[in-house]
Order: C-alpha cells, then structure tokens, then sequence
C-alpha cells in the first residue's frame, strides 16, 4: 500500500468533489490538497461496527477498501480492548467534509505556523502540510503508536511535519508560538496554555464537550487578556481528548437500575441528541461531567435513559412517554437533582426564542473561567460553565 496505489488520484477527485457539493470546501488551495494527498495512505484498514456489536474489518486489498476509503465518511482505524474485555475506539479518520469545514474555517493564510492536537492518522496534518509546508505545520498525540505510524506514512510523501506524543491539553510550547491552533478531538474546557503559545490575533478551533454531546465547535480569538469567539452554527463531535496512553474505559454506568427517590413527570425526551443546546446550557447547572446511559434493554429499545454525576446523583427518565398522557416517570437522588436542572435549561432556553448555535458565544479567561454569552460578550445573559477539575486547569 503506497502513495502510488493505481486509481487514487481519481477517486481524491471525485471525493473533492462530493465536500464542494456540501458547501465545505471552497478554497481552491484547500480542493488541491484533497487532490493531492492520499487518504488510502493513511487508511490501511478501517473497521464498522456490526449490529450484534462486534466489528467486521477491512484491509488494504480488500474488495471495496479503496473506493470506501475515498468517500466522504469517517472510518474507525484503531481499536484496543479495555480492562474488562470491551472492544472500544481509540482512533478513526474523520469525516473528510468536517476535516475540510474545519480548515477552511481556521482562515490560514501562507506562512502560518499550525498546532494540530490530535495526530491520529496523520490525514489532518497531511492536508495542512500540503498547503503550509510541512516546516509550518504542528501534531500531537497522547498515543505514540499514534504518532509513529502517522510518522512513518508523512513521510511516504515528502518531509513530514513535526509531530510529538504529548498530552494535547499542554499544546507544544518548545514549537511556539502558532498562528492557529486545531483540535481533532473533544476537550471538557479550553486549556489556557493554549492561549499563551498562540499569536495575538491567533485563532482556536476546538470541540468543547464538558459532557457526552454537550457542546459544539466553538472559533476563538486570542486578545491579551482572553479567548473569545462563536460556535459554528453546525454541531459536530470528536473523541474525547485522553489522559494516558491507553484505551478509554467503556463508557461510565451512571446507575445499574433506574433509581429511586423524588418522583416527577416530564414531557422532554431524555435522550441528549434530541436537543443539544438547551443539554449543553444545562451543564452550567449541573456538578460535573454526566455520565449517560440506558438501562431495562428490550426488544422495542430501552426503557430508562439514566444520568449520573461524581458527586453520586442520579436520574432516570422513562424513554417511551405514557400513550395517554405523554408524560415520561422521572425518578432522581443524591445531592442535586439532575433532571431538574435539564428542565430549567429548557425553560430558559424556551423563554430566550430558542436561539441556535450561532448565537453562543465563549469567553476564557486565564484563571480557567468560561462564560457562555448570547449574542455579544458584554449581554446580560449567559452560563458559567468553569469547572476548576477540567482540562484547563492541568
């Protein structure tokens, strides 16, 4: 499997072709990146997830590797068990439209120094090295296996970028300082080391997610005493940025049983995807990072979504509403009742016009502090979502 792979350079085309019909790539030094660099290089093998759970692979060779390789989805490349035996993702090569959204996005202009955090497969620093130059261009990972690999097939094309194994929170202030920075991965705060090795004037990109799905991309500026910018009107997810070199754990059981407790009504669907700004709003309220999962599984789907926090508290929400009444049974305890605390972001969200994403804004500060605002930095209404055990605090 190498660069020289017959039939690629047609198939980059086509796929450039496929991001420029959804709006997300019109720079044309951005289409001849696409162009030019081989995603097959950085794909040897993906795998998808079968419905009984387990995970079907493709290789390099296969039928259909190639012509799946150059299509505009993200494909799973790395896979490790966890202690107890799951099979969990450690690594994928994202969707090539939202690679493409982003970097337009970043506003890099010639001569602009990038830190990429969140190496992966090395496809991401790739296209940036084709339109900056691999001396101007930035990666790390927390994985070395990561990083090697990404090491060894830059360098298949020409002069590899620097890349480092390091914890991405931590940027890579020997390199400093950068013009923009880049996150491939999700972060439960914005590190302010960040902002101290990035130009005055220099732009963030990051997936802020201080709980599952709870967050966006967010654009940040960096003034002197700040970071500040917009989330993108489109919502998008990463993997969670990891703190060690090993496979996540499977994802936390808030609770083994729907609990018992204070008993309530709702007429929300608990689900958080169903209404993703009003469930990150509602993290200013709640005391840590959720935990989220389903419990009583049946052959019509689950019966309870359950939500649990560090401090111990616990809800649980019915999934399927009463048919007459269309209320869901909720049931919380511990020291805050979570469920609550989702239903008075609704509200308050319901009361402000339900504005979008493109209407929140974010303010960092350097003692940690981060500010939701609506509309304008300086409006009267906003969410204080800093949490002093965060990524931007290590």
């Amino acid at each position: 499997m190498t660069a020289t792979t017959t039939g690629w350079r047609e198939l980059a085309r086509r796929l450039a072709d496929e991001i420029a019909a959804e709006g997300a790539l019109r720079s044309p030094d951005w289409r001849a990146a696409v162009e030019a660099t081989p995603r097959h290089v950085f794909v040897p093998v993906f795998h998808r997830q079968r419905p009984d759970g387990g995970w079907s692979t493709t290789t390099c060779g296969d039928e259909g590797w190639l012509d799946e390789v150059y299509r505009n989805q993200p494909l799973v490349t790395a896979l490790a068990r966890t202690h107890d035996g799951d099979q969990v993702t450690v690594s994928s090569s994202t969707k090539p439209g939202l690679m493409l959204r982003m970097l337009e996005t970043l506003d890099v202009h010639d001569g602009h120094r990038v830190l990429e955090i969140g190496t992966g497969t090395g496809y991401n620093a790739a296209l940036l090295a084709h339109r900056l130059g691999p001396d101007r261009v930035f990666s790390v990972d927390i994985d070395e296996t990561l990083v090697e690999s990404a090491r060894a097939r830059l360098a298949q094309l020409g002069p590899p970028p620097t890349l480092a194994t390091a914890h991405g929170a931590r940027g890579l202030p020997g390199h400093a300082p950068f013009d923009r920075i880049i996150a491939t991965c999700s972060l439960p705060a914005v590190p302010w080391a960040w902002a101290g090795q990035l130009r005055e004037g220099g732009l963030v990109l990051v997936d802020l997610k201080p709980s599952t799905h709870a967050g966006n991309l967010v654009l940040l500026t960096r003034h002197t005493d700040r970071l500040e910018g917009r989330f993108l009107p489109r919502w998008a997810a990463f993997m969670a940025i990891r703190d060690t070199d090993n496979p996540p754990d499977a994802a936390l059981s808030p609770a083994a049983a729907p609990v018992a407790g204070h008993r309530s009504a709702t007429r929300l669907d608990p689900t958080p995807w169903s209404c993703l700004v009003p469930w990150f709003l509602a993290q200013a309220e709640l005391p840590g990072p959720v935990a989220f999962g389903h419990r009583g599984i049946t052959g019509e789907g689950p019966q309870w979504a359950v939500f649990g926090t560090p401090d111990g508290s616990r809800a649980a929400v019915r999934v399927q509403p009463d048919p007459a009444t269309g209320d869901r049974d909720v049931r919380q305890t511990g020291p805050v009742r979570l469920w609550d605390a989702v239903e008075r972001a609704h509200r308050r969200w319901d009361d402000l016009g339900r504005p979008g994403w493109d209407r929140l804004g974010l303010t960092v500060t350097p003692d940690g502090h981060h500010r939701v605002w609506l509309d304008t930095p300086d409006g009267a209404t906003g969410w204080d979502l800093t949490r002093h055990d965060a990524a931007g605090d290590r």
